[in-house]
């Protein structure tokens, strides 16, 4: 099964500073029939404007990532971390038992990023943070692995979450294509970050996303395209 999402049928939020989409309900947006897809429960395309951001705030049981689509994303939390990435690159941070961070855009350009959360497989993990500076090229015409299970030695993918998912990232040049498998106990959640792409005869532009349910895919690229996908087990 597959069902596609327009951006503009998703949730908004404009605060000036902040420009953000909402693939599940989330902050003002509330839809009860759209809260989560399996074991996501967030996905915000969000733009952030220089020298703004989230100021320190607290999470709690949440495994969070944080895709890099442009620009500079600053990160400091109440672990003593603090890291600066740029486009493509990833950071997460399992909330566990309770952590406070912050992400600001303290570059001169505007800052494009994912921020995705989902549910931890358990509650109360110690609190940890991490990220990875994946090289672009890897990404191209290719899936490039960025996170999975903690439990899955098999994955070549680096960011480890306590979670059953497997997360990818690629860009797509004009005329290729990408077959991606869903087994029958799995779906999966594909967002187009920028260009344009064809997936099983769906065409879906920049910002738009794709449930996946069952069924195995194949992605074209109608132009040179940013694609990220997060696969998990089907939802009971």
């Amino acid at each position: 099964m597959l069902r596609a999402i327009e951006s503009g049928t998703m949730g908004r939020g404009q605060h000036g500073w902040l420009d953000s989409h909402f693939h599940f309900s989330f902050a003002e947006y509330y839809n009860p029939e759209n809260v989560n897809f399996g074991v996501l429960r967030v996905w915000n395309d969000d733009m952030v404007m220089p020298d703004t951001g989230f100021d320190m705030h607290p999470h709690r049981n949440m495994e969070i990532i944080s895709y890099v689509v442009d620009g500079e994303l600053s990160h400091a939390d109440s672990m003593g971390n603090e890291q600066t990435l740029t486009r493509g690159q990833v950071q997460y941070m399992s909330a566990g038992k309770g952590v406070w961070h912050s992400e600001h855009n303290r570059g001169k350009n505007i800052l494009r990023f994912f921020q995705i959360w989902i549910f931890a497989d358990e509650d109360e993990y110690p609190p940890n943070y991490g990220d990875f500076r994946f090289t672009w090229e890897d990404r191209i015409d290719r899936w490039l692995p960025i996170a999975t299970s903690t439990e899955n030695t098999t994955s070549e993918a680096p960011i480890k979450i306590h979670q059953d998912i497997n997360a990818y990232a690629t860009y797509l040049t004009a005329g290729n294509s990408l077959p991606f498998e869903v087994k029958p106990d799995r779906q999966a959640y594909l967002v187009v970050a920028e260009g344009k792409i064809r997936v099983d005869g769906i065409g879906l532009h920049a910002r738009d996303a794709l449930e996946i349910v069952s069924q195995d895919v194949t992605v074209e690229a109608l132009e040179d395209a940013h694609v990220v996908v997060i696969e998990m087990p089907l939802a009971e």
